[in-house]
């Protein structure tokens, strides 16, 4: 292999490299000061000037937008890890509880979720609804078993639990409140048959 074949592979490694930093260094940036990190700590935190960071993403919403899909992404791939639990409520509870923590971490991620879910020309609309779809599979291998209330959606699930987020973010009470939030709607989520 020739060695101007083996350049382009290298610059695509380090490329693919710095962005992995990047996004790793604005995760960290942004649980601890918001979305308003600032950009040059970000670059900083990474390693990498300020110009490779706009390389990457050329604005602060392009290095949110890509978080903010690759936490989707996540919980995508964690609520089809959870549809393998034998106990479909608790899968449900445990995924619930990291969408909630996960929201919690970036202030303003409930709203980000919701209008993406609602708006088709979001950049984070499809990574948002095929974790939607994901979660929607938990909920219904939830039902079938019982441990959840047939006539609740997906979509008011994800809105209760951001909305819990959203309350307990705002709370002087222990960091606990969501899990707790969350285990009592669960138990008022919880099919109890003919009233």
């Amino acid at each position: 292999m020739s060695e101007v074949s083996i350049v382009p592979q290298v610059v695509r490694a380090n490329a693919r490299r710095n962005r992995d930093l990047l996004l790793a260094a604005a995760r960290e940036a942004v649980a601890e000061h918001g979305t308003e990190a600032s950009l040059r700590d970000i670059a900083r935190r990474a390693g990498v000037g300020i110009g490779t960071l706009y390389r990457h993403f050329p604005t602060r919403e392009a290095l949110l937008e890509a978080l903010l899909n690759a936490n989707f992404d996540a919980l995508r791939a964690r609520a089809e890890t959870l549809l393998a639990s034998p106990a479909p409520g608790d899968a449900l509870l445990t995924w619930l509880a990291e969408l909630a923590a996960g929201s919690a971490t970036y202030q303003g991620l409930p709203e980000s979720i919701m209008n993406a879910l609602a708006d088709e020309e979001s950049g984070l609309h499809t990574s948002c609804a095929h974790m939607r779809s994901a979660g929607g599979q938990l909920l219904e291998r939830a039902q079938q078993t019982g441990s959840v209330r047939s006539d609740v959606t997906v979509s008011e699930v994800i809105a209760l639990a951001l909305g819990l987020a959203w309350a307990a973010e705002r709370s002087v009470e222990p960091a606990d409140l969501v899990a707790r939030l969350l285990s009592t709607a669960m138990y008022g989520l919880a099919d109890r048959g003919p009233v």
